[in-house]
């Protein structure tokens, strides 16, 4: 038995379901899977979570809550320090674990190594967008947010990236050599259907470019769309998003829905859109071909299967308009691309084989001799 701890301050809300704290995102999907399987397969699990009224080590899905300082807690700039970076240390040294588990970039990355090194402890980190592995580090607001999170990276014990796009580019920026797990997915829903709505899921935020979407939807008039998401950082983005969906009469646009809830939006939707500058792996990806739904988008995930590509990728916004043509009108064609996606994440993205991958690198880790604290 391994005790592995997921330091992920904000993942509490999608592991434990809770509909009253609005925060979600990848990251915090793809640890609730891994924990809660790692879990069940009698490992000694913790999540370190910032504080959102749950209980001190109370067990969700066989997972020990820890927790950390409250979101908003503290002085701005101050908080920097107290309480989040010493709550967060004291919740690791609770914890105890023998390998401690964070995703996606950013100071927390360099505050996790440090205390790994420091108390003789293995620390795994995993890239969550291809961003995390930019020279720019864009989804990393401040330069000292930056040299934390090149400080983490380069004391890591181990580097998990999404895809060999990834792997490319950990090797070039931080001159290191990464292991590729591809991200998984364990839900079961309701199949697409041709005639159901169009689908965009995703923070309403500049970067996930969901003002495009509402052009398709004027392109293409005779097709409901639905818009699933709430405001990223700030609201004037989003209301003036709304108001445009607004004037659209074949546009539904939901705000925010907790993660628990935002599966049912993908039962029986036609085909899922995608309009982001950038990502990592999507989960919305998994959520569609699960339905055997096919996906459009300007960003290329890189997945074939036998030969042939998943997941219908287009240069433009024109193309996209295409696309979408030919998939609503051809339901043969609709069929063909959903199916071959669905069979690729079948084969690839199931939770169990992710999970024995991870298994096998803290397995490796541990062999090890120990490390010495720093």
């Amino acid at each position: 038995m391994t005790r592995i701890c997921f330091v992920a301050p904000t993942a509490y809300p999608v592991l434990a379901g809770d509909r009253s704290v609005k925060v979600v995102g990848g990251a915090e999907v793809q640890q609730s899977f891994l924990a809660r399987e790692l879990a069940r397969r009698g490992h000694e699990v913790s999540m370190i979570s910032m504080d959102h009224g749950q209980r001190e080590g109370e067990a969700v899905h066989g997972v020990r809550l820890i927790t950390m300082c409250a979101p908003q807690a503290g002085v701005p700039v101050l908080r920097f320090l107290h309480p989040r970076l010493t709550s967060l240390w004291s919740a690791m040294r609770r914890a105890d674990a023998d390998i401690y588990y964070q995703r996606a970039s950013g100071a927390l990355t360099g505050f996790v190594a440090a205390f790994a090194r420091r108390h003789g402890r293995r620390m795994v980190f995993a890239g969550a967008h291809d961003f995390d592995f930019d020279p720019a580090l864009p989804l990393v607001r401040y330069g000292r947010d930056k040299a934390l999170y090149r400080y983490g990276v380069a004391r890591a014990d181990q580097v998990v990236v999404q895809s060999e796009r990834q792997l490319e580019r950990c090797r070039a920026l931080f001159g290191r050599e990464a292991v590729r797990i591809r991200s998984c997915y364990g839900h079961q829903g309701e199949a697409a259907r041709h005639d159901g709505p169009i689908l965009w899921v995703a923070s309403v935020k500049p970067i996930k470019r969901p003002e495009l979407f509402l052009e398709l939807a004027a392109a293409l008039p005779h097709r409901r769309f639905k818009l699933v998401g709430g405001p990223g950082a700030g609201t004037e983005h989003f209301e003036a998003l709304r108001q445009r969906a607004a004037a659209l009469p074949n546009v539904e646009m939901t705000g925010f829905v907790p993660h628990v809830d935002v599966e049912q939006h993908f039962d029986g939707a036609a085909v899922f859109v995608n309009t982001a500058v950038s990502e990592g792996f999507p989960n919305t990806f998994m959520q569609a071909w699960s339905r055997a739904m096919p996906t459009v988008s300007f960003f290329d995930p890189g997945t074939t299967l036998d030969g042939e590509r998943v997941g219908l990728v287009v240069p433009d916004l024109d193309a996209m308009v295409r696309t979408l043509r030919w998939l609503t009108e051809d339901e043969a064609g609709w069929r063909r691309e959903g199916r071959r996606a669905q069979d690729y994440l079948r084969r690839h993205h199931g939770v169990q084989g992710v999970v024995d991958e991870y298994e096998r690198i803290f397995e490796r880790l541990l062999a090890q001799p120990s490390p010495v604290p720093a």
